[in-house]
């Protein structure tokens, strides 16, 4: 996408807040430049297929423009970015599987052994559901660190490049993200 290259310059902040008063299509595809291959990516690493990934980028980029204006500059618009992207791949691989699960299920008549899957199945699910609420609910950047050091598989010098900061900045905000991350874990029932 051609863009002009006076709004090129601006900061994702100041792009956010021009595009939230204007709801300029020009604008957004400035930030669209700035993103989509970020977005293309993190989506990719869920969906494994690149079809399903542009769907995917595609889908996040429409409720992106629809709720750019939640946008409250708290952290970082990349941050935030990352975890709105985060949260509507993760709701793509849930209704992927719930959809698998149906396709795949079987009556109960035709296999005894099922209820004992199916225990163990909602067993592991329970942890999983729970982390990903604590995830729904940690802050926005402990989010961030956590998933580009053990989703994305950033190393340490990775993320000192990606975040701009220290190396020992990097440790410790990754040490304290685990710890609140943790302690909400053990908070919720």
């Amino acid at each position: 996408m051609r863009t002009n290259d006076s709004f090129t310059c601006l900061t994702d902040e100041e792009l956010v807040d021009k595009i939230v008063l204007s709801k300029n299509t020009v604008l957004f595809g400035v930030l669209y430049d700035r993103y989509s291959k970020i977005v293309y990516n993190k989506c990719w690493s869920f969906s494994r297929d690149e079809y399903e990934a542009q769907d995917l980028t595609q889908e996040v980029f429409l409720k992106l423009y629809v709720k750019l204006g939640s946008f409250n500059g708290k952290s970082k618009f990349f941050t935030w970015l990352y975890a709105f992207t985060y949260n509507i791949c993760v709701n793509y691989v849930n209704r992927d599987v719930a959809k698998k699960m149906k396709d795949r299920s079987v009556p109960i008549e035709e296999n005894e052994n099922l209820l004992i899957e199916t225990d163990d199945f909602n067993l592991f699910q329970l942890k999983v559901d729970k982390l990903q609420k604590v995830m729904e609910k940690a802050d926005p950047e402990d989010k961030m660190i956590l998933l580009l050091k053990y989703q994305d598989d950033l190393s340490i010098k990775e993320l000192v490049n990606t975040l701009e900061i220290g190396e020992s900045a990097v440790k410790m905000r990754l040490k304290r993200a685990k710890a609140r991350v943790v302690k909400l874990y053990n908070e919720i029932n």
